[in-house]
C-alpha cells in the first residue's frame, strides 16, 4: 500500500508541477469556468468539438495539487472521446472518488485516471479532484453558469 500511496504522490506532483493541457483554446466552441470555494480552485475548460467528438481540450487556473493534477488528467483522458465516452469517464470517476466504484474489482474504462483513486481517503479533497470534471460536463451540456462545487453532489 506505501507503493500505491507513493506513486499517487508522485502523479499529482508531476501533473502539478507540469501540467498537460494547460492552455487556452482560441477560438474555443465551448469556454465554461467552475470554482471551489472551500479550497479556492478556479478554472476554465476549453473545448474543441467536431460534431460530438472532443477534438481539443484545455484548462486555465489555479488552485491546489491535487485539482491541477484531476484537471490535467482529465483533460488528457477526454482528447479524442466522444461527448457520450466522456461522459462514461465523468460518471466512473465520479463514483471511484466518491468510494462507490472500486477501481481493482469493478470493471470501468478509467485507464490511468485510478491513481487519483486515492483521494477518496480524504473527503475534504473530493471536491478538488472532481471541480474540472463537473466544470467538463457543464461545458458539454452547453450550460454558461459558472460551475461550483457547493452546488454539486459529492
Amino acid at each position: 500500500m506505501a507503493d500505491l500511496s507513493e506513486l499517487y504522490q508522485q502523479v499529482i506532483l508531476d501533473h502539478n508541477k507540469k501540467p498537460r493541457n494547460f492552455k487556452v483554446i482560441n477560438p474555443a466552441d465551448r469556454e465554461q469556468e467552475g470554482y471551489n470555494p472551500l479550497c479556492g480552485d478556479q478554472i476554465t475548460i476549453y473545448l474543441k468539438l467536431s460534431d460530438d467528438l472532443i477534438e481539443d481540450v484545455g484548462f486555465q487556473g489555479s488552485g491546489c495539487a491535487i485539482s491541477k493534477a484531476s484537471a490535467s488528467m482529465m483533460t488528457t483522458a477526454v482528447k479524442g472521446k466522444t461527448k457520450e465516452e466522456a461522459e462514461l469517464l465523468f460518471d466512473e470517476f465520479h463514483r471511484m472518488v466518491k468510494g462507490e466504484l472500486n477501481p481493482e474489482t469493478d470493471p470501468h474504462h478509467l485507464g490511468r485516471l485510478t491513481i487519483l483513486a486515492g483521494v477518496r481517503e480524504f473527503p475534504a479533497r473530493v471536491k478538488c479532484a472532481s471541480l474540472s470534471w463537473h466544470t467538463l460536463r457543464a461545458a458539454l451540456g452547453g450550460n454558461n453558469e459558472t460551475v461550483s462545487t457547493e452546488l454539486t453532489e459529492e
